[in-house]
């Protein structure tokens, strides 16, 4: 397989990849989880179920869950096939990483169907999914920067930036900022999945306080948003971080910056959140937004992860 059609296979492997995250999400909002029962992969036991909203909405997420799973198996295969000059191990780590995570994330989501699951356990489904989506990201960016590779002649070891030293430290207050950010959107999918975003009534105050009392549902969205806080801020120390050592035009640098872009995209979209929580029909798409915003910034910090390891160990 030459590394153009490869490129391509990456891509829509990304794009299904988004396609289950945005379902699952739709699911989860609209309460549709039970939509078809307590079977699987069968749908209250047929394989096309009676109409109702929720087991059409359920039995989609399924279906598209599949199709994707069949698309991200083509696409690890297809990793052992590229020509010998377009081959690269990261194509098999992100592919093989994204095809573990999506059969993790069947198996999870199996077992809260067939299974009563506690909220804890739910929350941990969307992580798992947003790790998946991050493969598949990392691997239509590995396969574009190939290409590009490939066509100009540039060997990698000349990639701009290459000749700047990246200091290590770099690369390790990237991995702290995202192990951090993975709990953040926990915290976040737990509020979800515990229906507690009613906790806190306003914004940026949480029920006219700012430190209200920290019980129940309110204690729970609380802490979120003061994690949240928390995550911007470090995000932005990074950036100015990165940006000392390395410069503006660095591309690690820019990939900071759109992680802090995003960052700050996420804090907004909290305060929609909040300002259709009356809203069921809006709420359902702020919540969709809220969600596809953290899951591009998780990837775009992962991306700047691997890019620091990467130059860093050629500057050396």
């Amino acid at each position: 397989m030459t590394s153009k059609r490869y490129r391509i296979l990456a891509l829509l492997s990304c794009i299904g990849m988004f396609l289950v995250l945005v379902a699952g999400v739709i699911v989860t909002n609209t309460q549709s989880g039970r939509g078809c029962g307590t079977d699987w992969p069968l749908c209250n036991g047929k394989f096309v179920p009676a109409y109702t909203l929720e087991s059409m909405i359920e039995y989609s997420h399924r279906a598209v869950s599949g199709l994707e799973g069949i698309l991200v198996f083509a696409t690890f295969v297809a990793a052992f096939k590229l020509k010998p000059n377009a081959r690269d191990k990261e194509a098999l780590i992100y592919s093989g990483g994204a095809l573990a995570f999506t059969i993790a994330q069947a198996i999870l989501g199996m077992m809260a169907v067939i299974w009563p699951t506690s909220d804890a356990v739910l929350a941990i489904h969307f992580g798992i999914s947003m790790i998946a989506f991050t493969f598949t990201w990392l691997l239509s960016a590995w396969s574009r920067r190939r290409v590009k590779e490939l066509e100009t002649g540039v060997a990698a070891k000349k990639e701009k930036g290459a000749l700047v030293l990246i200091p290590s430290s770099i690369f390790r207050a990237t991995v702290a900022v995202i192990l951090y950010c993975y709990a953040v959107v926990y915290l976040g999918a737990y509020v979800r999945h515990t229906d507690s975003a009613g906790g806190c009534i306003g914004w940026p105050l949480c029920n006219g306080e700012f430190v209200p009392e920290i019980n129940g549902a309110t204690g729970i969205v609380f802490l979120h948003r003061l994690a949240g806080v928390v995550l911007f801020i470090c995000i932005l120390l990074l950036l100015l971080y990165v940006r000392k050592k390395l410069g503006s035009d660095h591309e690690i640098a820019k990939v900071s910056l759109v992680s802090f872009l995003l960052v700050l995209a996420q804090v907004l979209s909290g305060w929609l959140l909040t300002a259709t929580l009356d809203n069921e029909d809006a709420y359902v798409f702020t919540s969709l937004l809220h969600t596809i915003i953290v899951t591009a910034m998780f990837s775009s910090l992962c991306l700047g992860m691997i890019r620091a390891w990467q130059l860093s160990r050629k500057s050396k």
